[in-house]
């Protein structure tokens, strides 16, 4: 529920963030993408921050505090639409961001209160609340983006505020067995140093998979509204282009956890990555709408495929004791590189046009193919480590 609702912030910021920069924005075009930029960093700022505060309060009632921040950010980002002040915007977008960095915790609070056998499909049904978001987030944006008329877009950032309230409602009824400050004490195996866990080779051949699959999906998704509403589609196409890119970044996670327990976390990794390359041959194909849509469609379901299993590769490497300080330096490495790909994305679009913006997906995605293909036969070699 709580993904559903206060995760649609997500999809208004990412469709309208390029655009709404570009309304602000005079000739010079190239930093339209900041604001969304904006956002990702909030994410990767905000991540250790988000992580240490459970463990300080709990889960709940950290996730509750979250959706403060993302309240803030929508009022701040509609301020400075008001105020037509492209950097308080920017600002406000990188609160929303914040917010979303508590959002990214909800599938870990899944995860760590999963039974072990549960726990890649615990991360697919909590993301399949991004499935709503898809829908909530896109509408909301489409019928609010001109309430205050000719405010271009404060309507859709004020909506972010609404939404930020009902999740906060909603979970206040959340409850977990392991949701205490002291949960970590009841693993009787010592914590291991950062460094000890991030050496190993599954949880390094995991997270180049998972920041390398969301920081192509970031730096295509940043892109394809700009590009679409330039090849002369209207900005409401563009924003349900975004819609079911969202839609198919969360629907498959009805079934990913299933595929995960029969074909194993590697092989669905490598789907999602070879997905990511079906979507880089369709954007090249053409630009009519039905390309864009496809290609972001495509784009969605390769996301979905490659987080969740890296996710799930990822939780296999730390102990109970070890969570906050491995998930937040995860989500700090991961949301890192997505704003760096949301911000070249623009960069790149503006300098280069569309069809640059797909052709480096294919060096990445095979590298990481590579990299994950080289890991398993590794493991097969050595019969005593960690399999699918």
């Amino acid at each position: 529920m709580a993904q559903a609702v206060v995760g649609a912030s997500a999809p208004i910021a990412i469709s309208l963030g390029g655009l709404a920069g570009d309304y602000l924005l005079g000739a010079d075009k190239s930093l339209a993408t900041a604001p969304v930029t904006g956002f990702n960093v909030g994410v990767a700022l905000a991540a250790l921050p988000a992580a240490m505060l459970m463990q300080a309060v709990g889960r709940r009632n950290g996730l509750i505090s979250g959706t403060g921040v993302t309240a803030l950010g929508g009022a701040v980002a509609a301020l400075g639409l008001f105020q037509a002040s492209f950097w308080l915007f920017s600002l406000g977008m990188l609160l929303v961001g914040a917010g979303n960095a508590f959002i990214q915790q909800y599938r870990f609070a899944a995860v760590d209160n999963a039974p072990e056998n549960f726990k890649p499909r615990a991360i697919g049904w909590v993301l399949t609340g991004g499935v709503f978001a898809a829908i909530i987030g896109p509408q909301a944006a489409i019928h609010t983006r001109e309430l205050f008329e000719p405010v271009m877009f404060a309507g859709a950032f004020v909506s972010v505020i609404g939404l930020a309230i009902v999740g906060a409602f909603t979970l206040f009824f959340l409850r977990l067995p392991k949701d205490a400050p002291s949960a970590q004490l009841n693993d009787h195996q010592p914590p291991r140093s950062l460094p000890e866990i991030m050496m190993q080779l599954r949880f390094i051949v995991a997270l180049l998979c998972g920041v390398s699959t969301f920081a192509l999906m970031s730096f295509v998704m940043t892109g394809a509204p700009l590009a679409m509403v330039g090849c002369g589609f209207s900005p409401d196409e563009a924003t349900l282009g975004i819609s079911w890119h969202v839609l198919a970044m969360f629907a498959p996670s009805f079934v990913t956890g299933r595929l995960i327990a029969r074909f194993g976390k590697q092989r669905v990794v490598a789907t999602g990555l070879l997905l990511l390359i079906g979507c880089g041959l369709v954007a090249l194909s053409g630009i009519a709408l039905w390309q864009f849509w496809l290609a972001l469609v495509l784009l969605g379901v390769g996301w979905n495929f490659g987080f969740i299993g890296a996710t799930a590769m990822v939780a296999d490497c730390y102990r109970a004791s070890e969570k906050n300080k491995v998930q937040g330096v995860h989500d700090l490495v991961l949301f890192s590189m997505v704003a760096f790909s949301s911000l070249m994305s623009g960069q790149v679009y503006n300098a280069f046009g569309w069809e640059m913006l797909n052709w480096i997906i294919f060096p990445v995605a095979v590298a990481c193919l590579v990299v994950l293909g080289a890991m398993v036969l590794y493991q097969q070699e050595k019969p005593g480590r960690v399999g699918a």
